[in-house]
Order: C-alpha cells, then structure tokens, then sequence
C-alpha cells in the first residue's frame, strides 16, 4: 500500500470515527430532549386534568382513575402524595405516563405514546447517516487529493537520488521535487542534496588523487619499459619484461577507471550491427570462443568501448572461469558465459568494485576489468548485469550486456 492511500486510509478512519461519535451524541441528545419535553408536556395535562376533575368531576385528556396499568412505582409516589411521570418501553415505541394523587387513595393518571416523534428521530438518523457518508468521502477524497501531492514528491525525490546514486552529477533533488513550501519533504530533499554535494566532492578528490598517481607513474614506468627491452635475451629479462607490462597495464587501467568517475566520457554513437560486429571481433580478443547469433539487431553504440567491454568479460571469464566460454548474441542482448565456479557473492550483490576480482582467488588480477567493463557499459547507455548459471545447467558465470536499440 502506498503512503497515498495509508494516508486517505487513515483520514477516511478518522473521519468515520469522529462523525460516528458525533451522530451518537446528536442522536441521544435529540432522544432525551424529546422525551423530556412529552415529560413537560404529559406533566402539565396531568395537572389541568386534576383541577378539572376537582372542580367539575369530569376526566379530560384521556385521563383515567386508578388505571389498572399504572406502572407499581408511579403509584408509590401517588401513595406518597406525590406528582410524576414515568416513561415505560413497549414494543410500539416509548410511552409517557403522568400520575398525580386524586383525593381519597385514588390516582389520577394520563398516559401517552410518543411513536409519532420517534418517526423524527428516525428522520434525524438517516439524515446524520447521509451527512456521515459525505463527510468520509469527503474525507478520503482530501486525503485522496493531498496524500497524492505528497506521494509524487517523494516519488520524484526518488527518482532524482537514484539518478545521483547512478552518477548524474547534476540532478538536485530539491529541483526535482518543485515548489510547495517548507515541509518536510523539502527539508529531506536539501539534506540529500548537502550529502550528495559532500559525497561528490569526495569522490571527485579521491579520483584525482588516483589520476595523479597514475599520471606520475607513467614517467618513470615509460623509462622502465625502455630500459626494459634493452635488456638482453634471457629468461631473467623475459620475467621483467612481463612484470613492467603488467605494471604498465595496470597504470593504464587505473587511469581509465579515474576518467569514468570523472563522468566526463561521452560515447561516439554509431550505428552497428550487433552480430556481426561480435562474430568479428571475439575471435580477435579470445581465439577458441564461440560465438551463437540467435537473432541480429542494430544498435546505437561506440564500437571502441563496446569491444572493451567485451573484451575485459572474456579476459574475466578466461581467467577465473572454466573452459568452454561461449558468447550469445540475441538481438540487443549479449551474453558471456563460462563453465567456471561463478561470480562470489559478493559480486553479484554489490556489483564489481576495483581490486576485487570475480574470483575468490585475487592472485590472478586486479580486479579491475569488470568495474571498466562496468563504466563503459554506463557510459555507452547500456546496462551490464551478473548472476550465475544454475548448477542444473552446468553452473558458470553469466555476464549479460543489454544494448539500446
């Protein structure tokens, strides 16, 4: 349930309580003011009916001596010399007696039914009936009404985090939200902007600290590779050799990982051919892979980042998984699966993330391909997700990249 509806829920709860408790009130009141005023009324007829009766000896009003219904406790008061009424429930309604003493140990009584004001008590409850339905519709369409403004606030202050939490450096939550004064929801939104700013900055000092790492070894690392081929012919030579192309790589790696935080790369869109433009180029990044094109679809895209990716999936799938490696291509889907152990956990619930590799083992990497493969993905407008094969399947790793058309 939304807050839209908890809110009009709520409201509508309110207000059928409080007109209920309203229609109780103004029923009973109207009730006893009722039965009160046949009490008057019966209470003055029984005195005029007495002086009538002493002076001419004639009964009026309907009034009777000694009625053998007087009820027991409207005679002890007769007895007692005393005047009053008595209302007694029957099945036709309510009745109202009178009794006064008449002289001589006899009473003299009136009574009277008061089924025709009940006719507008029950005029009065189906009245405090429709006004209690109109109140909580009412009611409910109000909470209809504001809990939905306040619904698509928060609903768009949604939407624009998750898009700074995606990497949109200039969405503002606040902006997204509109005007509406200063409310709550104005004020969260300022303090998610205050966090995303701080956030931001942060990440923009730790990515420049890594570029500049990066840039200051480039030097001596350039140097390091000159050095590095003149030396001679060797086993020793070929293991330095290896290494400083390792580090040089590795340089080159880290630098491109600062120029996708910067979230200044933009993407060269062409229009390619998807499975012709994978049957050609996996086998130049991975001789022995199979590719399978199910079904060809032309996408908008940068061929230069799209065979980056590609290539760091097949490297990854090379080293941490298990021979065969097949990719799939079904219109804008692209699919790299190996027969290995499979992403960690960790992986696949958190994503990939620089120097943790898609394996349990970080000996063989720097756990960088997938976060570039993931970067570029970004970059490029598509979306690249992991999971693993179920082990009735024959088990593995899965990395699925979904291209726009």
């Amino acid at each position: 349930m939304t807050l839209r509806w908890k809110l009009s829920a709520a409201i509508a709860l309110v207000s059928a309580l409080v007109v209920v408790a309203l229609s109780l009130v103004v029923h009973n009141a109207a009730r006893v003011s009722m039965i009160n005023s046949a009490r008057d009324v019966q209470d003055e007829r029984v005195q005029s009916a007495l002086r009538i009766y002493e002076t001419t000896g004639r009964l009026v009003f309907y009034a009777t001596i000694d009625d053998p219904d007087l009820p027991p406790e409207l005679r002890t008061y007769a007895d007692d010399g005393q005047r009053a009424t008595y209302v007694q429930r029957t099945r036709r309604g309510l009745r109202v007696w009178a009794a006064t003493p008449a002289g001589s140990g006899q009473v003299l009584s009136l009574k009277t039914g008061v089924t025709d004001r009940y006719s507008v008590l029950t005029d009065l409850d189906r009245t405090l009936v429709l006004g209690s339905v109109a109140v909580v519709l009412c009611g409910t369409a109000i909470g209809v009404f504001v809990g939905g403004r306040m619904s698509r606030r928060l609903r768009r202050a949604a939407l624009a985090a998750r898009k700074a939490a995606d990497g949109d450096t200039e969405v503002r939550v606040r902006e997204a939200i509109g005007g509406g004064g200063r409310d709550e929801t104005d004020e969260l939104a300022r303090a998610v902007d205050a966090m995303a700013d701080a956030l931001q900055r942060r990440l923009e000092a730790e990515r420049r600290v890594t570029a500049d790492i990066a840039h200051e070894l480039r030097t001596p690392l350039t140097g390091l590779v000159t050095a590095a081929e003149l030396l001679p012919a060797g086993r020793p030579s070929e293991l330095v050799r290896d290494r400083v192309h390792a580090l040089r790589t590795l340089v080159e790696d880290v630098l491109e990982v600062a120029r996708l935080d910067g979230a200044a790369e933009r993407a060269d869109l062409q229009e390619v051919a998807l499975g012709e433009f994978v049957r050609r180029r996996v086998p130049v990044l991975a001789p022995g892979v199979g590719v399978t094109v199910v079904a060809d679809a032309v996408v908008q895209t940068d061929p230069r980042r799209l065979e980056r990716v590609l290539g760091n999936l097949l490297a990854n799938a090379a080293r941490h998984g298990s021979a065969p490696v097949d990719v799939l291509v079904d219109g804008p889907f692209v699919r790299v699966r190996d027969h290995g152990p499979g992403f960690p956990p960790d992986l696949l619930r958190d994503g990939p993330s620089r120097f943790r590799t898609g394996s349990t083992d970080r000996s063989g990497g720097h756990g960088l391909g997938l976060t570039i493969a993931t970067g570029q993905a970004r970059v490029l407008g598509a979306r690249l997700t992991f999971r693993n094969a179920p082990a009735s399947a024959g088990g593995g790793a899965v990395a699925q990249l979904l291209l726009p058309r």
